[in-house]
């Protein structure tokens, strides 16, 4: 069964991996460890570790089953490349990915320098899709080593955005995200922050797309910019009307 997914800029989740370590301040409200423990009080199997690294591989398969073509975000409870991650997994995650063409997967991480370090031995199919997660001027090196991989598509999640990030190079970045943070504790992004990288990406031609404000109650804050939505998407395979005209409908559960 598809595990569809309550975040704006993709359709499923998928989680061979669970768990992870903090690494720097954008992980400081981590709303996956939050997740997690909740899951674990509730009984899930697949968190009986709370938020301590965990491999799932009996959930390495799903996609295969998954007959409709999807935009899969995977392991939105974790990050594939830690070093608790052996990388002999992360291969077998690739290699359901690369046999799931029908598909188009997301992976996001902050350990951009494992990433690049493991690159040439990933087969980068073009449904196959790798971002940095940014969230300020400190860490915007990750957005240069994901510049040199051989991902067909590269993209940024500037979320949670904790400062402005000026001067930013598109060069081969296919997609922008830019979103607050939200929950206890969140940390207010300003205004002029995300107006300033809209800006940057439209100068730029790069598709972008706001996907909160954030705060304690996020949906009251909604994810209108400058008086619109901005749902941008790469334009690859099907997924630019399919994914806007579904997510009104999604619901937010993990596996």
């Amino acid at each position: 069964m598809s595990t569809k997914s309550s975040i704006e800029w993709t359709e499923s989740t998928w989680n061979p991996v669970t768990g992870c370590t903090k690494i720097s301040p954008g992980c400081k409200h981590c709303y996956a460890e939050r997740m997690a423990k909740r899951l674990q009080a509730m009984g899930q199997n697949n968190y009986r570790n709370g938020f301590k690294t965990t491999l799932h591989e009996h959930v390495l398969e799903y996609p295969l089953r998954w007959k409709k073509p999807q935009v899969i975000f995977v392991n939105s409870m974790s990050d594939l490349f830690q070093d608790d991650v052996p990388f002999d997994f992360v291969q077998k995650v690739f290699d359901v990915m690369v046999q799931a063409h029908w598909h188009n997967f997301q992976i996001l991480t902050k350990r951009s320098e494992l990433l690049l370090a493991n690159d040439k031995e990933l087969p980068w199919q073009k449904n196959i899709w790798m971002g940095v997660s940014v969230e300020s001027k400190d860490y915007m090196y990750r957005i240069d080593d994901l510049r040199k991989t051989n991902a067909a598509v590269k993209f940024l999640s500037l979320e949670p955005l904790l400062g402005p990030l000026e001067n930013l190079n598109f060069e081969d970045i296919d997609w922008v995200i830019v979103g607050g943070e939200s929950g206890p504790g969140c940390r207010p992004m300003k205004e002029e922050w995300a107006l300033d990288i809209r800006d940057q990406c439209l100068n730029a031609n790069v598709p972008f797309f706001f996907k909160q404000w954030g705060g304690v109650n996020k949906k009251k804050n909604g994810r209108l910019l400058d008086g619109k939505y901005w749902d941008e998407m790469p334009d690859v395979k099907f997924v630019s009307k399919n994914l806007q005209s579904t997510k009104s409908n999604l619901v937010g559960l993990t596996i």
